[in-house]
C-alpha cells in the first residue's frame, strides 16, 4: 500500500496531539520531537501494515507508545555520562595473574597426597558435606575433615601463603584499579 494523499494529510493532521502525548510521556520538548518524528518514520515505512478504515490516531499512538517504552528500557540500562568522567573511572582487573594463579593452584595440588586431594575437591570444590564426602568415600567423617585441613595446609604450604589477604589484588593492581598510585 503507498502512501496516498489523503492518508498523508491525516497523518500529518495527527501531528500536534503524537506531541502532545510524547511531551506527556517524556517531559522534554526535544525527546518529544525526536519520539514523534521516529514515530512517523515507523507509520510511513510500515504503512501497509495499516488497515484502511481502523483508527489511524490509535494505530499512530500505539506505535509512540510502544517506541517510548522500548527507548525507556533502553535508557534504563545506560548512564548518561556527557564529559566521560564515569567511563574514564571504569576499570577491571587484569585477567593473566588469574590464570597463572590457577596454573600454580594446579601445580600445587598434585603435590598434595592422593586421598587429601580427593577429600579437598569434594568438599571444596563440588560443595559436598563432610558427611556427603565421607559417604563417598567410604571414611568416618572425622577422617574427611583431618583429610581436608591436612590438604589445606599443605596447599598453603605449597604455595607460601601466609594469610588470606594474599588472594586479593597486589597493591600495584589496587592502586591502578582505584586511580591512584602505589605510594
Amino acid at each position: 500500500m503507498t502512501l496516498d494523499l489523503a492518508l498523508r494529510d491525516e497523518i500529518l493532521a495527527s501531528v500536534p496531539s503524537l506531541r502532545a502525548f510524547a511531551m506527556s510521556l517524556t517531559g522534554h520538548p526535544d525527546r518529544a520531537d525526536d519520539l514523534v518524528q521516529d514515530t512517523l518514520v515507523r507509520a510511513v515505512s510500515n504503512i501497509h501494515r495499516f488497515e484502511v478504515g481502523t483508527n489511524l490516531n490509535a494505530w499512530l499512538f500505539t506505535i509512540l507508545r510502544n517506541l517510548f517504552h522500548s527507548e525507556y528500557r533502553k535508557r534504563r540500562r545506560e548512564i548518561e555520562d556527557a564529559d566521560g568522567s564515569y567511563a574514564a573511572r571504569l576499570s577491571a582487573p587484569p585477567e593473566q595473574g588469574a590464570r597463572l594463579d590457577f596454573a600454580d593452584f594446579r601445580k600445587a595440588l598434585a603435590h598434595i597426597p592422593v586421598d587429601q586431594r580427593e577429600a579437598l575437591l569434594l568438599v571444596g570444590a563440588e560443595g559436598l558435606s563432610y558427611e556427603e564426602a565421607a559417604e563417598v568415600c567410604g571414611v568416618a567423617v572425622g577422617t574427611i575433615k583431618s583429610r581436608v585441613n591436612r590438604a589445606r595446609i599443605r596447599l598453603a604450604q605449597v604455595l607460601a601463603v601466609k594469610q588470606g589477604e594474599e588472594f586479593a589484588p597486589d597493591p600495584t593492581i589496587r592502586a591502578a584499579l582505584q586511580g591512584t598510585s602505589k605510594a
